[in-house]
């Protein structure tokens, strides 16, 4: 990367940086999931985590990350916070994206290049 940083402009770079991580946002699962979920209206956290079927602190954490990069938005009916898609354009991206992977399963599966899924480090002294 640092090849890159020297041969492009700085602000270009930025910018191809802020593109990265827009797209590390969508690169969990779980995330897109929650999305798609999200798409059909707004939901709460205890409905979110009775759909997904994972914990509650583990629909936080993405809920955050997905709320941080812009995808999603708050807002408050009583004592609930609801979560709702922050820009309607979230749904076309899903929607490419679906076609993009139809269209390219194989090679997707072959791609040695990105991990399927992030593996925890070893922790040192184990």
């Amino acid at each position: 990367m640092s090849a890159l940083r020297k041969l492009v402009p700085r602000q270009e770079f930025a910018l191809l940086e802020l593109s990265a991580k827009f797209f590390r946002g969508l690169g969990d699962p779980t995330r897109l999931k929650i999305l798609e979920i999200l798409l059909e209206g707004e939901k709460s956290v205890s409905e979110l985590v009775r759909r997904l079927g994972i914990q509650q602190g583990r629909v936080s954490n993405h809920l955050a990350c997905l709320k941080w990069c812009g995808y999603v938005t708050t807002g408050s009916k009583g004592r609930y916070t609801l979560y709702r898609i922050a820009d309607r354009r979230v749904k076309r991206l899903l929607q490419l994206s679906r076609e993009m992977v139809a269209k390219n399963t194989e090679h997707l599966w072959a791609c040695t290049r990105i991990a399927e899924t992030q593996r925890p480090r070893a922790r040192m002294g184990r």
